[in-house]
């Protein structure tokens, strides 16, 4: 699903612009992957993981979710670099349709500029526009204190807990917590 693109400023005065991933967003966003894998162990992924993305790949993908009716990736631009992005997807099953999964990630060198809540307002816009969706979900790792106080600023409250469902390379354990907001 596409949306129409729109600009906002960032806590520092630079303009961001949020939309739907483009051909020529494909360097950036595997860019952003391999870099944001890097810089925090909250992502589900080690920057060597990341080899198993290529530009066709992601083509793919971006063609998928812009012509889907039941999920939306939305990209940040800030400078001509793609700072994050994130995606709504929810299933068109009669017994799940209600229910919406988010994700979201940054670059660590815009952290604290007010993109990830944007972003938030973005995907809650999005779930609102559709009657279906009752709850939109979301996971995030232990430890994550910058994200746990975004998501509950954005109305989500910690339904569940997966104890030890993360293993880092060090073999330290940590759990997943499981966040609904109701719509």
């Amino acid at each position: 699903m596409l949306i129409k693109d729109f600009e906002f400023t960032l806590k520092d005065g630079r303009t961001a612009i949020i939309r739907s991933p483009k051909d020529e967003d494909i360097q950036g966003v595997l860019d952003y992957l391999y870099i944001s894998s890097g810089e925090t162990d909250f992502i589900l992924r080690y920057p060597e993981e990341c080899t198993k993305y290529t530009a066709e790949g992601e083509k793919q993908l971006f063609d998928r979710i812009n012509t889907a009716d039941n999920e939306t990736m939305l990209v940040c631009i800030v400078g001509g670099k793609v700072a994050g992005n994130c995606q709504i997807t929810w299933s068109n099953g009669i017994k799940t349709r209600h229910r919406a999964h988010v994700a979201i990630a940054l670059l660590k060198e815009f952290w604290n500029l007010g993109i990830g809540t944007r972003l938030f307002q973005e995907l809650i816009r999005i779930a609102e526009e559709n009657e279906n969706i009752l709850q939109m979900e979301l996971d995030f790792v232990e430890g994550n204190s910058r994200a746990r106080a975004l998501y509950e600023k954005m109305g989500f409250k910690i339904t569940g807990v997966k104890p030890d469902a993360i293993r880092l390379k060090d073999g330290i354990l940590l759990n997943e917590y499981s966040m609904v907001r109701k719509m």
